[in-house]
């Protein structure tokens, strides 16, 4: 029964749907919802603090309608992509309202296509990994995959970390800096490996070469199936997906950093190198992201498992409303400054 909590995710298809069906201010439903609604609710729902005990925690590891959920998500994602590019081409469309269907799109591919996407690339099996693949391809963000588990996680909170924000950092400058050095890390992460496998960088097992010729190919199909109107709907989409990414990665690590010991080596990740939210809306609709402390703690937990412990830094509110504050730079800086000083 703990897991259906998770189901609520289906809110999302619900208003993407009828954002993808009417027309006017319905158009915006899911951006009114997930920035809305979402945000507005976790100042009046209490924060959730609760951690399984060693007893639960040994039962709803082994619950495999957690994992199941997630898969699911790839069929969802795959009929709602087609159905965006039906949708998109309805006649009499204004300007607004197919940007309104634009980003309710881009939602999916933030919420369901590169989070969900996240959590199965940490599964230690390869059909997880692989829907998971999948999933990141539907958003155009496959170098995810390399990067954040070669790199991210192995200098998170370090200046060498291209996915933490630095201390005064402006969103939008970071959405630059992250996504396309975190690119260029993996392509050097996976030639790195060729290389160590005395293979050359262009071979099959270089992920990076599969991931490139698959989006190309993905974008060549829609091209010919749908034309160029839709191709580029369809890459706005992925865009606004991306940038969601690199909000949330904004919102995570904003300001922190590991320290060095006396040989010039940082200490190892702890549960407050990653900014925490224990709210509850936001925390059930994006699979327990916002237990982020944790996860970069233990990688390979369980979405489910993810813990809240004191130590962790604590965000205002929820990952909805976080997005929403750090649009606005100088009130951004201004909580968030606090917030540091105070950890220091």
């Amino acid at each position: 029964m703990k897991a259906l909590k998770y189901f609520t995710i289906l809110i999302l298809p619900l208003v993407v749907y009828i954002s993808f069906t009417n027309k006017g201010w319905l158009t915006y439903l899911p951006a009114l919802v997930f920035f809305g609604l979402v945000p507005l609710l976790e100042f009046f729902i209490k924060p959730n603090t609760y951690n399984f005990s060693k007893e639960e925690e040994k039962v709803e590891k082994e619950n495999k309608l957690y994992t199941y959920l997630l898969y699911a998500t790839l069929p969802m994602q795959i009929a709602f992509l087609i159905f965006f590019f039906y949708a998109i081409q309805e006649p009499n469309l204004n300007n607004s309202e197919i940007f309104g269907r634009i980003f309710g799109m881009g939602i999916m591919c933030g919420v369901i296509g590169i989070n969900v996407g996240h959590e199965l690339g940490h599964r230690n099996q390869r059909f997880g990994e692989f829907i998971g693949e999948i999933l990141l391809l539907t958003s155009l963000n496959t170098h995810f995959l390399p990067y954040h588990n070669g790199g991210h996680h192995y200098n998170v909170a370090t200046p060498k970390d291209a996915a933490t924000a630095r201390k005064n950092e402006v969103l939008f400058i970071f959405w630059i800096r992250s996504h396309f050095t975190s690119y260029f890390q993996a392509w050097q992460l996976e030639n790195k490996r060729m290389k160590s496998l005395n293979r050359y960088w262009f071979h099959h097992q270089n992920r990076m070469v599969i991931y490139t010729l698959c989006n190309i190919l993905l974008l060549a199909l829609i091209y010919f199936i749908f034309g160029q109107f839709v191709l580029l709907a369809f890459i706005a989409a992925a865009i606004i997906g991306i940038l969601l990414l690199e909000t949330v990665n904004y919102i995570e690590h904003y300001g922190l950093l590991r320290k060095k010991n006396n040989h010039g080596r940082y200490e190892r990740v702890k549960r407050n190198h990653s900014w925490n939210s224990n709210h509850q809306v936001g925390q059930v609709l994006l699979f327990n992201l916002s237990r982020h402390s944790d996860h970069h703690y233990n990688g390979s937990k369980h979405y489910q498992l993810l813990k809240s412990l004191p130590e962790s830094p604590q965000m205002p509110t929820g990952y909805p409303g976080m997005m929403l504050l750090s649009f606005m730079p100088p009130i951004w800086f201004w909580v968030m400054n606090k917030k540091l000083n105070n950890l220091s």
